[in-house]
């Protein structure tokens, strides 16, 4: 079977699910129809750029009328027009996929209409702010009823997506919970360091660093061997960097910036907890099963966090880690000294439980498998 995938941006090497998807779905038979295509992007005819840089002059005339119509039609004025869509169809033609993949809730609007119209089914993937602080918009709100209509099913990485537009009256009757998943055989436990934390993510409002570094600072005074480390870089990192020297900090939170994929796996091997406060933003914007979690999962890490999207569905208040209300300072500060200072025993035990669950639901193989499986089941039916 042949795929064709749809994305906004391609490459993109932090978008490890797509890449994968690209790679590997029904054995990476795939082309991809991106909106924008970077200078990385293998030039051998699998992949077009709906949004390129140079439009004919034809394109620029139609612009407000074709804009207006898409509007009334599709719910968007964003739709592909004139040369972009007349240039999709031609390319699916070409390589005439048995199905279309959109990564993300705003490519499925756009892809839809020309999915139809070259009569090959489509799916789309929700996977966080698509599903969240997109959907505050009602202009969002309409695309996606439209939307839902015109494809054979919907995937979201969470329940809690789902929810979230079901919220708003947006549904599909072929909705079905897959989460990105993992590479468990990489991602495997170490010798744990002790007193270790780690986060990783972006240093942004959702991820809430600020809180996570003074939390930690209250926690540590009970441990003298705690020690915090935050991958990541973003809006938010000069003021981590200054909160941590107003704290004096600076030997006991390392705050390393962004790191290649393969040195954030090999911290998670040797560490103990895992933190992160994941929150909705002020935006709506919020997680839908944060990678880092379950890759810290699959790494035998100790998880705090949040009672936030679809990270209750994965942590196991208890058993692998604990959870907290959004905001609750020092709740989640009482989690982290809780968690640093469990007996080694403990925490070996909570990590084997972790890394087992992870194995049973976010191996990304078998997840894999389980979106071929429904997809077959879809087109069989």
């Amino acid at each position: 079977m042949k795929s064709c995938i749809v994305v906004g941006t391609y490459l993109s090497p932090g978008q490890t699910f797509v890449n994968r998807h690209i790679q590997h779905l029904f054995g990476g038979a795939a082309c991809v129809i991106a909106d924008r295509l970077t200078e990385e992007t293998p030039e051998d005819g699998r992949f077009f750029e709906m949004s390129p840089e140079d439009r004919p002059a034809t394109d620029k005339l139609i612009r407000p009328f074709a804009r207006g119509l898409n509007h009334l039609r599709h719910g968007s004025s964003r739709m592909p027009y004139g040369s972009a869509r007349r240039g999709a169809l031609r390319f699916l033609a070409q390589h005439k996929p048995d199905m279309i993949l959109s990564e993300f809730g705003p490519q499925g609007v756009a892809i839809a209409p020309i999915a139809n119209a070259a009569g090959i089914p489509v799916f789309c993937y929700f996977r966080g702010s698509d599903a969240s602080s997109r959907i505050r918009h009602p202009h969002v709100q309409r695309a996606y009823k439209k939307m839902m209509p015109r494809l054979a099913g919907v995937f979201s990485v969470s329940q809690f997506l789902l929810d979230n537009l079901a919220s708003v009256g947006v549904s599909h009757p072929n909705s079905v919970v897959i989460p990105s998943g993992v590479d468990v055989r990489r991602f495997v436990p170490g010798e744990k360091l002790p007193g270790s934390c780690l986060a990783v993510g972006r240093f942004v409002e959702k991820k809430t660093p600020l809180m996570t570094i003074r939390a930690f600072a209250e926690a540590a005074q009970r441990n003298p061997q705690a020690q915090l480390t935050m991958i990541g870089d973003g809006e938010l990192y000069e003021p981590a960097k200054a909160l941590v020297s107003e704290l004096g900090l600076q030997d006991r939170v390392l705050l390393p910036g962004a790191l290649p994929h393969e040195e954030v796996r090999a911290h998670l091997e040797r560490t103990e907890v895992f933190v992160q406060h994941s929150v909705t933003a002020r935006n709506g914007n919020t997680e839908g099963l944060p990678t880092s979690i379950q890759e810290a999962m699959a790494a035998g890490c100790v998880v705090v966090s949040t009672r936030h999207a679809g990270i209750p569905e994965a942590v196991r208040e208890g058993q692998t880690g604990y959870l907290v209300e959004e905001h609750d300072e020092a709740g989640y500060t009482e989690a982290v000294a809780r968690a640093v200072a469990l007996p080694p025993e403990q925490k070996r035990q909570m990590g084997e439980e972790a890394r087992r669950i992870a194995i049973a639901d976010y191996d990304n193989a078998e997840l894999l498998k389980k979106l071929e499986a429904e997809i077959r089941r879809t087109l069989g039916r």
